[in-house]
């Protein structure tokens, strides 16, 4: 590939019609989200058909680690733009103000240090204020998209979205589950009644239960009345969860109709072949690894539970109980396979949408919640397993009346 003449130090105008992005990331290397998304916007991404290149240049890049694979060198070197050493300089090209028209922060991967929830420290939130003050004191702010969480605390993600009001600048977050493609390709009805709803899901506690639950999330925010808030939670683990499905905290029909969505269960169908209803008896229990459910009550007073089941399936399903509706309402949350991963290009172009037309395409809001659903949950689990009560998540907000997954 042909590389482009390097920028020089002083800001750059842009070509005419086209967009300057910064992007803030810790780390930059194969198969990170860096790589997954930074390279999005340099050689473009499938969409509807077509390969698509959006009208944006990355024009510096701010990385906290630089590990022994590290990319980011060599993506400056092939693409024209510059490694800055603080995130201040990356969004102002080296200059005196603000250079960019949006800014891509990216805080998944590398070596971070855990708290005793068990959550990784990414510096999310320390990366977004750094941008926050720059747009703060060059009196201009410009449309922000992070990866994932907006921090592992509610308290952070909070101020995050409070200064992105403050700023008047918009404002996109989360996970690409609620936007990749869903097998079959519903949604809950907007203003339907939802009576209960079970989310089964796998991986680690942190990383992959914000994935699951966010994607339940933005199927549920569509529920009649919209979205009021979580007012209780709990987390329960091991032998518990079988219980709470025994005294009716979680439905085992819903469990079924989820994982009648799934292409990958284990079990008897890996050791031979057999098929077998999962929901159904000890089998289980038997093969789920340190099963734990994530027991949620909103405010209006519907139930949902997320299941993370390692060793049951490899993917994530939903089922639904909607008032009206004889049989759950039920879906996989499809996962194209590495090294591509293409549910990440659907992510990345509603970040493209967002900085070409300067509005996010569905609240962050629902991010914010589900960081505040996540942290009140490990709470939760690190209080006993005791229900705990979440006033502080009595977030509002209304979903988009579009449905916006992926359908082509």
């Amino acid at each position: 590939m042909r590389s482009r003449k390097p920028i020089d130090d002083a800001p750059q105008s842009p070509p005419a019609g086209r967009k300057r992005l910064a992007i803030v990331t810790t780390v930059w290397k194969y198969l990170s989200h860096a790589q997954h998304m930074g390279d999005r916007f340099l050689v473009g991404y499938p969409m509807d058909g077509a390969w698509k290149k959006p009208a944006i240049d990355v024009v510096s890049l701010y990385v906290d680690q630089k590990p022994e694979d590290d990319q980011s060198a060599e993506r400056a070197a092939t693409f024209g733009f510059k490694v800055y050493p603080t995130i201040a300089e990356a969004l102002r090209q080296g200059g005196e103000k603000l250079a960019v028209d949006a800014v891509l922060i990216i805080g998944e991967h590398g070596e971070y240090p855990r708290n005793e929830k068990g959550q990784v420290l990414y510096p999310r939130y320390e990366f977004f204020k750094q941008a926050a003050d720059v747009f703060e004191a060059d009196g201009r702010a410009v449309p922000v998209f992070n990866d994932k969480h907006l921090s592992y605390s509610f308290t952070k993600a909070k101020a995050m979205v409070d200064a992105s009001k403050r700023l008047n600048f918009p404002f996109l977050a989360g996970s690409s589950l609620p936007v990749t493609w869903r097998l079959p390709s519903v949604d809950l009805p907007l203003g339907a009644v939802v009576e209960d709803a079970v989310m089964v899901g796998v991986g680690g506690s942190d990383p992959m239960d914000y994935h699951a639950l966010e994607a339940m999330q933005s199927v549920l925010e569509r529920r009649r009345g919209g979205e009021t808030g979580v007012r209780r939670v709990q987390m329960v683990v091991g032998d518990a969860v079988w219980k709470a499905a025994d005294d009716g905290r979680w439905s085992r029909e819903l469990l079924g109709a989820a994982l009648s969505r799934s292409d990958s269960l284990q079990g008897l169908s890996v050791q031979d072949g057999r098929p077998q209803a999962l929901a159904e008896g000890d089998e289980i229990a038997r093969i789920a690894q340190d099963p734990a459910a994530y027991l949620i009550e909103y405010v209006d007073g519907t139930r949902a539970t997320l299941l993370m089941l390692n060793g049951v399936l490899a993917d994530y399903n939903l089922a639904v109980k909607v008032q009206g509706r004889p049989d759950p309402l039920s879906m996989q949350f499809l996962l194209p396979p590495t090294p591509n991963v293409a549910y990440s290009a659907q992510l990345m172009d509603k970040v493209v949408r967002m900085i070409e037309t300067g509005r996010a395409a569905y609240p962050v809001e629902r991010t914010m919640l589900v960081c505040g659903m996540l942290e009140s949950c490990l709470d939760s689990r690190m209080n006993g397993q005791t229900p705990l009560e979440t006033p502080h998540l009595a977030v509002r907000y209304e979903s988009p009346r579009e449905s916006l997954f992926a359908r082509t």
